[in-house]
C-alpha cells in the first residue's frame, strides 16, 4: 500500500459546490433514457499552450491585487453594459466611500495600462468627452463625480480627507452643505407631533435623517450626469444593518457590498503603501487610514465610532463567516471567537455574538433592498442571487438561550 499527501483546498470546494448547487446538469431524456454520444481521443495530444501569468499574480499581496482587479473590471462591465456616463459618489471621508471612489479611478488606470487609451475610448466612445480626453487621468476627471455632503456633525478631518482623495484621484469635487436640509425636515416633525426631538430621546431618527438629507442631492447629481450611482456599503454593515436605507444604500450597484470592513481597511493601508503592480501608491490614503471609521451622525463631543456602536470588526468579521457561511450554532460561534479573541471577557464576546445573529434576523429586509453587488468570494449576503434567507425568522431564540445558559454555567 502506497500512502501519498493530498492537499484540499477546503474554501474553493465550498464555493464551487455553493455556486453548482441549482445549476445540476440534465443528463437524461424526459422519457428517462440516457443521452449517449459518441466521443473518441484524438491520434496526437494537443501541443500545449503557454501559460505564462502577469507579474501581480505572484505578488505578495495576491488577494489586494486580485481584489482590485475583480471590481475594477466590474465596474468597467457594468458602465459600458448600462451606457452609463459615468460614476457619482457620494464621499464621507471615511474607508467604505473612499475604497469605492479609488477603485473608479483604477479601473481607468488598469484598463489604460491593459488595452491601451485607444482601446479604452473605443469602449467607453459613447461617453461625452472621452475621445477628447488624452490621458487616464482626463478620464477620470470626465467619468467620476464625488460630492462631501457636510452636516454640523462633519468634521474639518473628513471634509480635508474626501477633498483630498477626490482631487489626487483626478475626479471632479463637490461640496454640499445638506445642514440646512437636515433642520427643515426636523422642524418639520417636531411641529407636527408638537415636541422636541433630542439626542436623549430620539437618536436614531436624528441619526439617519443626516443620512436620508443626503440621497435626494446625489440621486440629482447622477441623474444631470446621466450616471451611475455607486452605493458604498460593506459587507459587514450588510450583515448587521449598519446602514441607513434610503441614505447611504442608495445606488445602482453596491461595488464593495460583497467584500468585509477589515479586509478593506486592509487594502486602503496596501495602496497607501504598495499599490497594484505597475501602478503608483497613494500616499494621500493616510488621511483616511489613519482615522477611526465613524458615520459622523451624532454630535462630535459624542465621539462616535463604528466599532463603539458595533464592535470590533475583525471579530465581527469572524462571527459572520462562521455563522452564515458555515452555518455554526451561536453557542458554536461564540466558543470559536473564545479561541481566537481571548483579549475579550466571556461575557463581553457572547454578548457581541447575541447581538449579531439578532441584528442579522432583524435586518434581513435591507439586504433585499440593496443594490447588486459583485461576488468576490464565497461569503456574499446578497439574498437576490447568493445567501438566501427568511425575512422574518424565529431569530435563533433557542440557540441564543442555549448559549446564555452555557457562559452563565462558566
Amino acid at each position: 500500500v502506497v500512502l501519498t499527501e493530498t492537499q484540499i483546498d477546503v474554501d474553493k470546494t465550498r464555493m464551487q459546490r455553493a455556486s453548482l448547487a441549482s445549476h445540476q446538469p440534465e443528463l437524461s431524456t424526459s422519457d428517462g433514457t440516457r443521452i449517449e454520444s459518441s466521443f473518441t481521443f484524438p491520434a496526437e495530444a494537443p501541443e500545449p499552450q503557454s501559460s505564462a501569468l502577469p507579474d501581480w499574480t505572484r505578488s505578495d499581496h495576491l488577494k489586494e491585487e486580485e481584489f482590485t482587479r475583480a471590481v475594477s473590471l466590474g465596474l468597467f462591465d457594468y458602465l459600458r453594459k448600462s451606457y452609463s456616463q459615468g460614476f457619482v459618489v457620494s464621499l464621507s471621508g471615511g474607508a467604505d466611500s473612499t475604497a469605492t471612489a479609488c477603485l473608479c479611478a483604477l479601473m481607468v488606470r488598469l484598463a489604460v495600462h491593459d488595452i491601451g487609451l485607444e482601446g479604452v475610448q473605443e469602449k467607453l466612445g459613447y461617453i461625452d468627452g472621452i475621445e477628447a480626453a488624452d490621458s487616464a487621468e482626463a478620464i477620470v476627471d470626465e467619468l467620476l463625480t464625488c460630492a462631501y455632503q457636510a452636516t454640523r456633525n462633519s468634521s474639518g478631518r473628513t471634509r480635508s480627507a474626501a477633498e483630498t482623495v477626490a482631487t489626487s484621484i483626478g475626479a471632479e469635487y463637490l461640496e454640499l452643505d445638506v445642514d440646512a436640509v437636515v433642520q427643515n425636515y426636523t422642524e418639520l416633525i417636531e411641529d407636527a407631533i408638537g415636541r422636541e426631538l433630542t439626542w436623549e430621546t430620539d437618536d436614531i431618527p436624528l441619526q439617519n435623517i443626516q443620512a436620508r438629507a443626503r440621497a435626494p442631492s446625489i440621486w440629482m447629481l447622477a441623474n444631470i450626469e446621466n450616471a451611475l450611482l455607486l452605493a458604498t456599503s460593506n459587507r459587514s454593515e450588510a450583515a448587521v444593518g449598519y446602514t441607513t436605507m434610503d441614505g447611504d444604500t442608495c445606488g445602482g450597484v453596491s461595488p464593495i457590498a460583497g467584500i468585509d470592513k477589515a479586509f478593506l481597511r486592509r487594502w486602503l493601508i496596501w495602496m497607501r503603501d504598495h499599490g497594484p503592480e505597475k501602478l503608483e501608491a497613494w500616499p494621500m490614503l493616510e488621511a483616511v487610514t489613519a482615522q477611526q471609521p465613524t458615520a459622523e451622525l451624532r454630535p462630535q463631543e459624542a465621539d462616535q465610532t463604528d466599532e463603539g456602536d458595533l464592535m470590533p470588526y475583525p471579530l465581527l468579521d469572524a462571527i459572520e463567516k462562521a455563522a452564515i457561511r458555515d452555518r455554526y450554532s451561536p453557542l458554536e460561534v461564540y466558543q470559536l471567537v473564545r479561541e481566537k479573541f481571548d483579549q475579550y471577557s466571556d461575557q463581553q464576546l457572547a454578548d457581541w455574538v447575541e447581538d449579531f445573529f439578532q441584528l442579522w434576523t432583524r435586518n434581513q429586509w435591507k439586504r433585499e433592498r440593496y443594490a447588486p453587488s459583485f461576488h468576490l468570494d464565497d461569503e456574499n449576503l446578497d439574498p437576490k442571487t447568493w445567501c438566501r434567507f427568511p425575512i422574518l425568522s424565529g431569530g435563533f431564540e433557542e440557540e441564543l438561550r442555549e448559549l446564555r445558559e452555557y457562559v452563565e454555567d462558566l
